[in-house]
């Protein structure tokens, strides 16, 4: 659903109130421009994921270098200037209507930091020769992909249900995460004595209670006390429903959400509003 516009009818507007149209019409059916917009923006998205992917290949890095980097440069100016459109046909919206303050307030808002953050790691590595400091914003490339969830309707209705489910999820997450400190905690002084090296400290058990509790048997941490494979044990089998917790929550959110989605298009009867 598109964002409400805000009317303003002088025509030195006409320029900002079109673009703000082809630009923000996210969902529903998208014509003309605003689709021809969308597909070529989602295609972009799309290639510099499959380059950054490509890039750390050796083989192709060494081969393809020069064009890698003309890409880089072509997407940065591309996602450049969107950003700085979006940022100034943002007060055509109800919500960002004051022309200083409400494009603080977009530029402070989840997607233009994201927006952000798919540009500023190569203007930051132009002034920098700490490589290690380059290598850590480039990391930061991988934004670019996350953009292309507002075009998805898959990833719409995830972001729905989680935000419908978010209280239960974090109360979820909380029990598991106090669950594993306290099972990391007792199995820190049974093995300490016997296993100093590997269980160190609680911090360092912590490691192990993730594993066990996932039941990925990483190996590399194990108790071999008696009461140790015991705690083990009990907490392997405890990781499967604790972690089944937050599954469920997100199916039977989803179960939700698509139960309402159907009865929303299910016809009425325009006369006493019963479901035909």
């Amino acid at each position: 659903m598109q964002s409400p516009i805000r009317v303003d009818h002088h025509p030195a507007n006409s320029l900002r109130r079109n673009l703000y149209r082809i630009l923000e019409t996210t969902t529903g059916k998208k014509r003309g421009v605003s689709l021809v917009f969308n597909l070529v923006l989602i295609s972009v998205i799309t290639l510099n994921a499959l380059a950054i992917i490509l890039n750390t290949v050796p083989s192709l890095r060494q081969r393809y270098d020069r064009f890698f980097v003309d890409f880089e440069v072509f997407s940065v100016i591309f996602f450049t200037i969107e950003y700085f459109v979006r940022v100034w046909i943002c007060v055509e919206n109800e919500k960002y209507r004051h022309p200083v303050f409400g494009r603080l307030r977009y530029m402070l808002s989840t997607t233009a930091i994201i927006h952000l953050l798919a540009i500023l790691p190569f203007y930051v590595t132009l002034f920098h020769t700490d490589l290690a400091l380059i290598r850590i914003l480039r990391i930061f490339r991988i934004f670019r992909l996350f953009r292309i969830t507002r075009y998805s309707r898959a990833f719409q209705v995830i972001q729905s249900v989680v935000e419908d489910k978010k209280e239960e999820l974090v109360l979820s997450v909380s029990f598991l995460m106090f669950m594993l400190v306290i099972i990391s905690s007792v199995m820190y002084y049974l093995e300490h004595a016997t296993q100093p090296d590997k269980f160190s400290s609680i911090p360092a058990t912590l490691w192990w209670g993730i594993n066990a509790m996932a039941t990925v048997g990483y190996g590399d941490i194990h108790p071999i006390t008696p009461m140790g494979k015991m705690l083990a044990g009990v907490t392997a089998v405890m990781g499967i429903g604790l972690f089944a917790l937050p599954t469920g929550i997100l199916a039977s959110g989803f179960a939700e959400h698509i139960r309402s989605q159907k009865a929303v298009h299910k016809p009425h009867c325009p006369h006493c509003g019963k479901e035909l």
